[in-house]
């Protein structure tokens, strides 16, 4: 159970601790403190995580339950680690039987069970390797993808919507049926035509804030449980083109 930190930390290691002006800048300074002294970073290096997000990951499965009986997972944005190293746990994967693949354009240390691609996922060939090195259709896809941010909040909400967009298209067309989809995002609204289509391929769709995302933080994370298949959805779309009036049909040609 991904339990929040209670009354400080569980490392033994003492709040509060302040870093030396010494020669960094007031806001590396004002970074590096809060760094140090967040009881889920301590609590990462306690449980043997390569990074805080692991508890963001932890938390949402502890109540949504995305990860329960899945088989092989996908983890888009994988850097350093953490949620790839939950993802091979959950699914048994090991070096002779790899049920995990990960991506990300940022180099990430070796990970045992885990086939970790180096590569922008924005590269045509990006999908297709990760399908191979996983070997089998996914029952989860997470994406903690985030574009280096601008400083400006409408770029960087922009930016990162667009790999939320790509990452949710991706999981439409490679999840196994029921699996579920995990994304980050940033406050400041989703874009409708991307939740209408989750709302088309998902039975539900919603917005979590783990307690491990900083308060202050627009990071969100949008969840799409339920994936209805893609056999389903042709159906679906074959019974609405029977039922397009042929004079419409020969209107929008």
């Amino acid at each position: 159970m991904a339990k929040p930190p209670i009354g400080g930390n569980r490392t033994g290691r003492k709040l509060g601790q302040k870093v030396k002006k010494g020669k960094l800048k007031a806001s590396s300074r004002r970074w590096l403190e809060r760094h140090i002294n967040d009881p889920y970073v301590q609590r990462a290096k306690l449980e043997g995580y390569r990074a805080r997000a692991a508890f963001k990951l932890l938390e949402i499965d502890e109540k949504h339950q995305i990860l329960k009986g899945a088989r092989r997972i996908i983890d888009l944005g994988a850097a350093p680690g953490s949620w790839s190293q939950i993802a091979a746990k959950v699914t048994g994967s090991t070096l002779e039987d790899t049920r995990v693949a990960a991506i990300d354009f940022l180099e990430v240390t070796p990970l045992p069970g885990v086939n970790i691609l180096q590569l922008d996922f924005l590269d045509p060939d990006a999908p297709r390797l990760l399908m191979e090195a996983l070997g089998g259709a996914p029952d989860v896809v997470l994406s903690d993808m985030a574009a280096p941010t601008t400083g400006h909040q409408k770029t960087d909400h922009i930016r990162t919507m667009h790999l939320c967009e790509v990452a949710a298209h991706f999981a439409v067309e490679v999840l196994a049926e029921g699996g579920h989809f995990l994304t980050k995002t940033f406050q400041g609204g989703t874009e409708r035509e991307l939740l209408t289509m989750l709302k088309q391929n998902f039975r539900q769709v919603v917005h979590v804030k783990p307690g491990a995302s900083r308060s202050e933080s627009v990071e969100m994370f949008l969840l799409a449980k339920g994936f209805k298949g893609r056999s389903k959805m042709a159906e679906a779309s074959a019974e609405d083109a029977d039922d397009t009036d042929p004079d419409d049909a020969r209107d929008q040609a």
